[in-house]
């Protein structure tokens, strides 16, 4: 088994929207193994037989056997796909063994520099894959034999299961997706977006649907990262039901006409747009759980938001590795598009943009925001670990405790108390109480601000809160 690993996605639009960026650099920066980006068929094979390797080979330049890649291969093409685009989104190949054959190159070309190659993204979601489960099980098929073929030793990924998958109106295409693709790929991609405390459930449903289909692969999180607005529906669609009605029903339902994903200056102007425009302009009226991802949204909710996303970041972290995930990628590095004007936000524009972990200044991508920071820390101390485990606090249901194992440095605990990510922060603070047998103890929490541990007759003390917070024997 090899070691804990985090790592982060490049978005979607890596040299698609202007000249590939170096994304490496950033991701050693802060701590991380794994980089994972999009190359879209339209990007490498823009026509028939012509394949240009510009994008592909910036990414593999990149590569210097320090980070890990992933690549996730949309199947968007004006030519070879049932729906034409050169973006967003994909659809199956009009011709299979065509599509195969393009697979081949692009794998062959990048030959062991790429360990895990994706087919498609979350691909029961309208607007990521605008096909049905049966067109992308057999698109998989000859994927997966397609990257077999040139690069024996790369892993296939199976497009990611979204939030709730496993529980809603998704189930019976995942169903007929696992049932019928156990041979067709080697790794389970789970998105772990929403309540963070229900991430082991999310595991766990995702392995019993493989159990129940008779094999077990191991689970990897292709995305994660929070808060979202959609951890609070109902007050969400109270006041975003017409933007989302216009944005064609959200994530389920039929592709409207002129949809778009668009995310700046490529493709149809997003038909929600001016929706989303007048309540940007009415953000004083929204509640402070929605405020807060609104574009210049007032200083009070924007900082609220980034300690909310500092500590979810570590939250999903540990919640995911304790259930045995492989390894986890944070959504998103940067924005899809430098300085993208907040009018231009689409529905996923507004579910996502501030997740964003860097930012650019003055055209170069180096401003980071405190959850980079956060994860930063927490990738650091993860660094090595082989193994992190949970301990049940029997009397204090609410109490979260890891012990984070590893190879070469000493172990690590984690704790915080589970409270309201809306006013949970404005609770008083409980003591914390555990055995410690080092000499000494260190405490940083999710802000990365220092602590006071205090030692007693072979026990840590430390008040805590909200706040995840890591004791070290050393600094």
């Amino acid at each position: 088994m090899m070691d804990i690993r985090l790592g982060v996605v490049r978005g979607i639009t890596f040299g698609h929207h202007g000249p590939p960026e170096d994304v490496s650099s950033q991701v050693k920066g802060l701590n991380l193994d794994v980089l994972r980006v999009y190359l879209y068929w339209s990007q490498i094979e823009p026509e028939p037989g012509r394949f240009d390797w510009t994008v592909a080979d910036a990414l593999l330049d990149q590569l210097d056997g320090e980070v890990e890649a992933w690549v996730t291969v949309s199947s968007s093409s004006l030519w070879g796909t049932k729906r034409e685009t050169d973006f967003l989104p994909p659809s199956p190949a009009k011709d299979l063994d065509r599509f195969g054959a393009f697979v081949r190159e692009l794998v062959a070309h990048c030959r062991g520099k790429i360990a895990y190659w994706q087919c498609d993204n979350e691909p029961t979601v309208p607007i990521l894959w605008a096909g049905a489960p049966e067109e992308y099980v057999a698109q998989l098929k000859v994927f997966a034999e397609a990257v077999r073929k040139s690069d024996p030793r790369a892993k296939v990924v199976l497009g990611g299961m979204p939030p709730g998958a496993t529980q809603n109106e998704q189930r019976p295409a995942w169903q007929h997706i696992i049932e019928s693709s156990g041979d067709d790929f080697d790794i389970l991609d789970i998105h772990l977006y929403g309540d963070p405390y229900g991430i082991p459930k999310a595991i766990s449903d995702a392995r019993a649907m493989m159990a129940a289909a008779g094999y077990r692969k191991p689970v990897v999180a292709g995305e994660y990262n929070g808060p979202v607005p959609f951890e609070f529906p109902e007050t969400m669609f109270r006041y975003f039901a017409p933007v989302i009605e216009a944005a064609g029903g959200g994530t389920i339902g039929e592709i409207p006409d002129g949809w778009s994903t668009n995310t700046g200056d490529a493709g149809a102007e997003p038909p929600e747009q001016k929706l989303l425009a007048d309540l940007y302009a009415r953000v004083a009226e929204l509640p402070a759980e929605l405020r807060m991802f609104v574009p210049d949204a007032p200083a009070d909710d924007e900082e609220r938001r980034h300690r909310w996303n500092s500590r979810d970041i570590v939250v999903r972290n540990l919640l995911a590795f304790a259930n045995d995930v492989d390894f986890t990628l944070c959504w998103n590095l940067a924005p899809e598009v430098p300085n993208l004007p907040p009018t231009h936000y689409s529905v996923m524009g507004f579910m996502f943009d501030k997740f964003k972990l860097m930012d650019y200044r003055d055209g170069v991508l180096d401003r980071l925001y405190p959850s980079a920071e956060a994860l930063r820390l927490t990738a650091g101390i993860l660094r090595g670990a082989s193994k992190v485990r949970q301990h049940d606090v029997a009397d204090q249901p609410d109490l979260f405790v890891f012990e984070i194992e590893r190879a070469d440095r000493p172990p690590v605990i984690a704790a915080w108390v589970r409270r309201s990510g809306l006013d949970g922060e404005n609770e008083p603070a409980v003591d914390f109480d555990w055995p410690w047998h080092a000499p000494e103890a260190y405490a940083v929490d999710a802000y990365n601000q220092a602590r006071e541990p205090k030692l007693d007759s072979g026990r840590v003390h430390l008040p805590l809160t909200i706040t995840p917070v890591f004791i070290t024997p050393e600094p």
